[in-house]
């Protein structure tokens, strides 16, 4: 993908970036000598879509389906009855079983564990079907909300991150790079510092930073 527009993916302005993904991967799609890597193995029972694009020493397990302009670059698992739709998924990142991410932006060398969703579209629709409602990023405080001028939008999780099972996230939420969230996290829109730590807490969810310092930097 080095000549394609997804070399230099983290260059963008995100709102820039999503505005112009779907033009993006088209033209890769024109560029690209093959849309699968020889490499790459694809279980029988998953289902590939005709736009997507895998990279090298990708694997995809039973009954996965990625579908909708998604990206799964070098390296990338994709565990057991997984959805990967309209994503960017980084290199020898690990989606395990049961993983829904929509419309979002994944690091490299993220694990997420299994049974975890990262959903796109607010509830606050009139119809979920046609979503026009726009997804907006809200930091702590009184930081003014990030507009990401589109009504799908899951989620941006940095490189590194690592979650628990059984999670719900977004729409609209950025993790920073090397943070941990732990299993029974349910969290809307928000940003996540780099190097925090995520956990369920009543009400809502509690953000920390590392008690040491974080393996990956933030």
């Amino acid at each position: 993908m080095q000549a394609t527009g997804y070399a230099t993916i983290g260059a963008f302005e995100l709102s820039d970036f999503l505005a112009r993904w779907d033009s993006l991967h088209d033209d890769a799609l024109q560029v690209m000598p093959e849309r699968i890597h020889p490499t790459a193995r694809i279980h029988p029972t998953a289902i590939i879509g005709e736009d997507v694009i895998i990279g090298p020493d990708v694997r995809v397990h039973e009954f996965s389906t990625v579908r909708k302009r998604s990206v799964l670059a070098a390296g990338v698992s994709v565990g057991f009855g997984c959805e990967v739709t309209h994503s960017f998924v980084g290199e020898n990142t690990v989606l395990g079983h049961q993983v829904g991410i929509g419309h979002s932006l994944i690091g490299t060398d993220v694990h997420l564990s299994a049974n975890l969703v990262i959903a796109a579209i607010s509830l606050w629709n009139y119809d979920m079907r046609v979503p026009v409602r726009e997804i907006v990023l809200r930091g702590p405080g009184d930081d003014s909300p990030y507009h990401c001028t589109t009504s799908r939008f899951g989620g941006l999780i940095g490189d590194q991150v690592q979650t628990g099972s059984v999670i719900t996230l977004g729409p609209g939420i950025a993790v920073g790079r090397g943070s941990t969230i732990a299993a029974g996290v349910c969290m809307g829109s928000g940003i996540v510092p780099g190097a925090s730590v995520v956990r369920a807490s009543s009400p809502g969810v509690l953000v920390e930073p590392r008690r040491s310092d974080p393996p990956y930097g933030s």
